[in-house]
């Protein structure tokens, strides 16, 4: 099987890295830089479960592209759009494109983009990091992987997958319900990515102060509340995943306030928006997810107005 993964950054540099070291056949579409990069010094993972240096197959020419048979995306929300026209010429019919992205709203984007595409389900959990030297490094052991066919039903390159992963520190996850896992991380990321945006704090400050875990609390009811009139039921895991959001000290940001601090763009739009505009649909009061969307919103436009 051939595997097309988009980008080499913490994501996909580490579960791509992973792919090469257990033999896979892997490229890398990336920008000339890193190719460079990767072409000089190799791609490097450092992690406490077993650090690689690899060599690793890297293009940065879309004109030099020919399907693949699966294509994994691990880009940002905001720069999908992009990412596709970019590897448009990897993607034929009946390739399989599974993203590793937040949220729901880009998978009809991409069937859209690619209607001869098959369009899985992915979630992954894990925290890392791109260094200034190209290196990715992992933080702690979690590196959970999570994929399936939305339909739920088999795919022979799902399998090979996940066949080797096994061969690799990843914990990956072939489910026959990846929607319900989309749902977990979907709530968890909006009431961290709402509550830390719009405190500007990380989730031990936020609990530090006299209402920061009421109003946690309160943004979590809301979130599973749009969850569940989307037919969501939680899954056995999602209560352990939930306990991050409660850990007093914790210097835990979601990835939106650290591109706030750094007065980049966000995936405001694609988490809050539209987790809002499904409460919207449905009926269901979220007046504190109004409020943190409000305020990204906010923020957007004032960066756009001084860009």
């Amino acid at each position: 099987m051939r595997i097309l993964v988009l980008g080499a950054g913490a994501v996909g540099g580490y579960y791509g890295g992973r792919l090469v070291e257990a033999g896979a056949d892997v490229t890398f579409f990336v920008r000339e830089a890193r190719a460079r990069l990767l072409a000089d010094h190799g791609l490097t993972i450092e992690s406490v479960l077993g650090g690689a240096r690899l060599a690793a197959k890297a293009v940065c020419d879309p004109k030099a592209l020919a399907p693949f048979d699966l294509v994994i995306l691990t880009c940002k929300a905001y720069d999908l759009d992009e990412a596709m026209e970019t590897i448009a010429g990897a993607v034929g019919p009946g390739t399989g494109v599974l993203p590793f992205l937040n949220g729901f709203a880009h998978l009809d984007r991409i069937a859209t983009r690619f209607p001869q595409a098959i369009v899985f389900g992915g979630v992954a959990q894990i925290s890392a990091t791109l260094v200034e030297n190209g290196v990715v490094r992992h933080f702690g052991e979690r590196n959970r992987l999570i994929f399936g066919a939305r339909d739920g039903g088999a795919d022979e390159r799902l399998a090979e997958l996940a066949a080797v992963y096994a061969r690799t520190p990843v914990t990956a996850n072939l489910v026959g319900d990846v929607e319900k896992q989309m749902w977990d991380k979907f709530v968890l990321l909006a009431t961290l990515a709402g509550i830390t945006s719009l405190m500007r704090a990380s989730v031990g400050d936020i609990l530090a102060t006299p209402s920061g875990q009421r109003l946690i609390r309160l943004l979590l009811a809301e979130c599973e509340s749009v969850a569940r009139a989307q037919g969501w039921t939680p899954s056995p895991e999602f209560p352990e995943l939930l306990s991050i959001l409660f850990v007093r000290g914790s210097s835990l940001k979601a990835s939106m306030l650290r591109d706030i601090e750094r007065r980049g763009p966000t995936e405001g739009a694609h988490i809050l928006g539209d987790m809002l505009a499904r409460a919207r649909c449905a009926g269901v009061e979220t007046p504190v997810l109004e409020i943190a969307t409000t305020h990204v919103r906010a923020y957007e436009v004032s960066r756009s107005c001084s860009g």
